[in-house]
């Protein structure tokens, strides 16, 4: 399902303000379609907005947590939940932040990764950054509590 962002959702994801967000559409650097008197952007065109090194140096200086590129994508799975007020069945979002190695972190994300092949419906995403791993898990009910279910059970024998 592909889906439409607005100016509103671009500045939640970003932290730039719209008046921020208009200046890049008048200077050519943010591109969308403007819908019954609103801006639209599909992904793709947020990808390409994000791409753009003075964006990049601009979230940066905004927003001091991003590090190595962008993690806003990303983060974006939350701000999808949110945003959807109309689900039509019990759904789920699971942020976990877990101190691991980088070695440790691989295989987490393995595991994970692992999971993911049978929870139809469910998208996670996976980040290491400075001795803490990040996972975000979005789907229906029963899928994230499966997998936070085999996550525990992996470790309760530690």
């Amino acid at each position: 399902m592909d889906r439409n962002y607005t100016l509103d959702d671009i500045a939640m994801m970003t932290g730039f303000s719209t008046r921020t967000l208009r200046n890049y559409l008048n200077q050519g650097i943010l591109k969308g379609e403007k819908t019954d008197g609103k801006w639209q952007f599909t992904a793709e065109e947020i990808d390409r907005f994000f791409a753009e090194p003075f964006v990049k140096e601009g979230l940066r200086i905004a927003e001091p947590f991003v590090k190595e590129g962008l993690r806003i994508k990303r983060n974006a799975i939350v701000f999808d939940f949110l945003a959807d007020r109309s689900k039509q069945a019990k759904s789920a979002c699971v942020i976990l932040d877990i101190p691991v190695s980088m070695k440790e972190s691989k295989t987490l994300s393995e595991f994970f990764c692992k999971q993911m092949e049978t929870a139809l419906g469910t998208v996670f995403t996976f980040d290491w950054n400075n001795g803490s791993a990040r996972v975000i898990l979005s789907g229906a009910e029963e899928s994230v509590a499966n997998i936070m279910e085999a996550y525990h059970r992996m470790h309760s024998d530690d």
